[in-house]
């Protein structure tokens, strides 16, 4: 009897403190995400103010690439932290990042 009962004290002593460490652990998670993908934001919506004016003929291109980084990072999926592409995406927002 004093087995069974200190094992289920155990268990759900475990299962609330395992929720609590896994709060933590996807705050500072997410956070992370979220500030890797507003640095990209920043950088991507900077560059695209600096080459509007551009005269250079690779500006064009340049300036499209950057665009389609800006409307990938505004149509990233942040308000679902249980969406099964979310990593797809974030893969896809590092790429073009790298590419521009």
């Amino acid at each position: 009897r004093f087995r069974g009962e200190g094992y289920m004290e155990g268990f759900e002593e475990g299962e609330r403190i395992g929720i609590i460490e896994g709060r933590c652990h996807g705050a500072v998670h997410g956070g992370k995400i979220a500030s890797e993908v507003a640095f990209y934001y920043g950088f991507a919506f900077t560059w695209k103010c600096l080459l509007q004016n551009s005269t250079d003929v690779k500006a064009g291109k340049r300036l499209k690439t950057l665009e389609t980084l800006i409307g990938m990072i505004q149509n990233f999926s942040h308000s679902d932290p249980a969406s099964t592409t979310l990593q797809d995406d974030l893969d896809k927002v590092r790429s073009k990042f790298r590419q521009v």
